[in-house]
């Protein structure tokens, strides 16, 4: 399912030639989106944040009603500001647009929630931009990199440090762990990406998650770590740049209970 541009209009879309845009990647299952209201949420603060009007929602949410009971799919949600002049203004851009796409389930994240995976660590750091920060815009060239580089090593996923040199996130997840009974994730005020997962995990823990800025070495003496995004939903992590965590996962498997018993 998609709202196709043609040539002509892909030339003159922002998001085609300045990654005007922001999106975001849901879990279709059996044809009902799930956690479509952090998703939908997710969207509307990105839209005022960027000054972007928001679409229809009723609109939206009728095409997101008729998706098919298929089983597991991807679908991803983009919204472009609307044509307008040439340059960067965006006085008298027109309607926002929709693009819907469909696609198959990456099966491979089931076996990672089951058996969980090692973390390498990237050599390619993030950029620090207030602007930006949390946003899921359309230009995502920096985690292209960093794919490339997991790639290039043959890593499943991998560490990502900021300029400083604090853990921000992994390549295409969000990261979480606990040391006793205090539990973390990277503080994302100048990047990242402010993930529907990570919202979901932090509520559930009730306050009880602290948002730091911490170097690899907090991360590595952890007792145990996971990662989130959508899709892989709570992926335990087994080592991290080489070092093993302590193979315990009871707070990790917890919340993988709690995460499937919803839609």
């Amino acid at each position: 399912m998609q709202k196709i541009l043609h040539p002509q209009e892909q030339a003159l879309s922002r998001g085609w030639q300045l990654g005007d845009g922001h999106f975001t990647t849901m879990h279709a299952r059996r044809g009902r989106i799930r956690l479509w209201p952090l998703h939908k949420a997710r969207l509307i603060d990105a839209c005022r944040r960027l000054h972007m009007d928001e679409p229809d929602w009723a609109v939206v949410e009728a095409e997101l009603a008729a998706l098919p009971d298929e089983g597991d799919r991807v679908l991803r949600l983009t919204l472009l500001r609307g044509p307008g002049g040439r340059g960067y203004g965006i006085a008298g851009c027109g309607d926002t647009t929709v693009v819907l796409n469909l696609s198959p389930f990456p099966a491979h994240y089931l076996e990672w929630r089951r058996q969980g995976i090692d973390l390498g660590l990237c050599e390619g750091r993030l950029g620090s931009s207030t602007l930006l920060a949390g946003l899921k815009t359309v230009n995502r060239l920096e985690q292209v990199l960093l794919k490339a580089e997991l790639e290039s090593r043959q890593l499943a996923e991998g560490v990502v440090l900021n300029e400083a040199g604090r853990v921000m996130e992994a390549v295409t997840a969000n990261l979480f762990w606990r040391k006793g009974e205090a539990v973390f994730t990277p503080e994302l005020a100048n990047g990242g990406v402010h993930g529907t997962l990570r919202a979901w995990v932090m509520t559930e823990l009730e306050g009880r998650v602290q948002q730091v800025s911490a170097p690899l070495e907090a991360l590595q003496g952890a007792d145990e770590a996971w990662i989130t995004n959508a899709l892989m939903g709570l992926v335990p992590v087994s080592s991290v740049a080489g070092r093993a965590l302590s193979g315990e996962h009871s707070m990790t498997r917890a919340l993988q209970q709690r995460y499937e018993q919803i839609d």
